[in-house]
């Protein structure tokens, strides 16, 4: 780990339990980790591990039982709906399994979204400039209906990555693709974590994925279960 890097995410003994039919689930048990800015860090486990809630927590999506999670030093616990939904908007990017993209709008349109809610004036024209970057330039008046499934994933990249978040968070984001295409669009993850220095925290359980990360931890029944791996982080 360089030693110019500083920590973006920090989370702290962290624990979410929910209420059932049967009495207390607890989903995560104590997990403590960082991630520093600039660096690629993958969550992995089998489904029902804990991972997707997890990354919801560090997102501020929601709150754990106990523990706290910082982000860029922000301590998400204390920050009511509003504040954390502010903190998304200018620090964090996602990228989903099932691409999440409004099927009435074209991919021009789905990818200024972002920009048009914080009030960009030139939404459009950076909307272009993102789906140029990711190869889909000449596909922007395209519904997703009419696009592949690899190139659907390439407009929710393109959404992420369009106000320059500097987390990137991505969920199984090869799990509905071919492993061809699943490949290319891993490659293109990874070209953003590097050319724009954006922080990468992926979630899968592709663990050929998880290695290609500078950093990953492994989750069972809620509990972290394996160290850090460690590797040279290029900043």
């Amino acid at each position: 780990m360089s030693g110019t890097s500083r920590v973006l995410l920090d989370a702290r003994d962290v624990s979410k339990s929910v209420r059932g039919p049967e009495g207390q689930l607890d989903i995560l048990l104590g997990v403590s980790l960082q991630v520093h800015s600039g660096e690629s860090f993958a969550i992995v486990g089998a489904s029902g591990s804990g991972k997707t809630t997890l990354l919801g927590l560090l997102a501020g999506l929601d709150t754990p039982t106990s523990g706290g999670i910082a982000l860029d030093g922000h301590a998400l616990e204390k920050l009511d709906e509003e504040k954390r939904a502010d903190l998304r908007r200018r620090l964090v990017g996602f990228v989903f399994q099932s691409f999440h993209l409004l099927p009435a709008l074209t991919a021009e349109e789905n990818v200024m979204l972002p920009l048009e809610l914080e009030g960009s004036d030139a939404a459009r024209v950076r909307a272009r400039e993102a789906l140029e970057a990711v190869g889909l330039g000449q596909r922007r008046r395209h519904y997703p209906a009419q696009l592949s499934g690899g190139e659907q994933q390439r407009v929710a990249i393109a959404r992420a990555f369009v106000h320059g978040p500097r987390l990137l968070f991505a969920d199984e984001p090869t799990g509905n693709l071919d492993q061809r295409t699943g490949h290319h669009i891993s490659d293109l993850l990874f070209a953003l974590n590097q050319d724009r220095h954006t922080t990468l925290v992926l979630v899968t359980h592709d663990q050929k994925l998880a290695a290609r990360c500078a950093r990953h931890v492994e989750l069972d029944n809620g509990r972290l279960v394996a160290p850090l791996t460690t590797a040279k982080v290029a900043l």
